[in-house]
């Protein structure tokens, strides 16, 4: 379940970074990328644990919840590599703005 909190935490912190730079406040937005990539790195951690307790071998058993953890991991990392794009194109278009 940690899995699962985590990921959706990065998930919603790189949203919401988005949503902050689209607003031009680049600094909030920077925070919450910076919350986003905390809360991967915890996800992160608990994943390499588990894949270390299963060794491959099939030890843990395959769930539901486990399958719906790793999509969300993979999903806010896809967003975490988008957001970064997307917060520098719009970090330019308000630099390219302000420049008249």
């Amino acid at each position: 379940m940690e899995l699962l909190v985590f990921a959706g935490s990065a998930r919603s912190s790189a949203l919401m970074a988005l949503q902050q730079a689209r607003a031009g406040d680049f600094n909030a937005s920077a925070a919450q990328m910076a919350e986003s990539k905390r809360a991967v790195t915890q996800a992160h951690q608990i994943q390499t644990r588990l894949i270390g307790l299963d060794e491959g071998s099939g030890k843990l058993a395959i769930n539901l919840i486990t399958v719906h953890a790793q999509d969300h991991l993979m999903n806010a990392m896809v967003i975490q590599d988008l957001a970064d794009d997307m917060i520098e194109l719009y970090r330019r278009q308000a630099q390219a703005e302000a420049r008249g």
